[in-house]
């Protein structure tokens, strides 16, 4: 079972690509974690990444991919693994689709967690981080006991940048611009399903359940 998670930044795809692993015992295969693991062990396809990312150039879909196709065609995953990250562009979908092709493989669902993008900014700007451990809290969903303080350090909780509403309608847009267009891609491929990201979080998985289950 191999599965691409789309939606966009803050619809809440990567906890749900997370709850699909654990049920169905199959990895959670995130490009940044790829690269950090192939940089950090000082593969070839690692070191040949991290003259790109020194440069603070993107790394090319086609360097990408093989990198991917490494970690996929380890034992773990063999019964399937869960794409969160990529493809972001139709280019990389297409990278990967050839080169699936030629190893006799292909991706059997694409799912989309669907969020309007009022939401998504609503959601995000109610987070709150806290400035020494790390803890994340939402000021509606999972608000701490004392407004503004951490519950496990006492320290102070922040907005992150990332989180402020001008930074998530930019990461929106190139969003739409560039990730949206895999919607119709996989869906004239008959492979994309869409699940209701608006729905509490286990409503959502289990409607994904559903789909993997037929």
């Amino acid at each position: 079972m191999k599965i691409i998670m789309l939606g966009a930044p803050g619809a809440g795809k990567g906890t749900q690509a997370e709850m699909i692993c654990e049920k169905y015992n199959i990895p959670h295969v995130s490009t940044g974690d790829i690269f950090r693991a192939n940089i950090k062990n000082g593969t070839k396809l690692g070191m040949e990444a991290k003259q790109y990312m020194d440069k603070g150039l993107l790394v090319p879909d086609e360097l990408t991919v093989k990198i991917l196709l490494d970690r996929v065609a380890q034992d773990d995953c063999k019964d399937g693994y869960v794409l969160d990250g990529f493809p972001r562009t139709i280019p990389q979908a297409e990278v990967l689709d050839k080169a699936l092709t030629e190893l006799n493989d292909k991706v059997d669902f694409a799912i989309n967690v669907d969020v309007p993008d009022e939401n998504i900014i609503n959601r995000m700007s109610g987070r709150r981080a806290c400035v020494s451990c790390g803890a994340t809290y939402h000021v509606e969903y999972a608000a701490p006991k004392k407004e503004g303080i951490c519950d496990k350090c006492g320290a102070e909780l922040i907005l992150r940048n990332d989180d402020k509403p001008e930074t998530v309608k930019n990461r929106l847009s190139v969003y739409h611009d560039q990730t949206q267009p895999l919607i119709e891609y996989y869906s004239k491929k008959g492979i994309l399903k869409e699940v209701d990201g608006t729905k509490a979080m286990n409503e959502v998985f289990n409607s994904i359940v559903d789909i993997l289950s037929k």
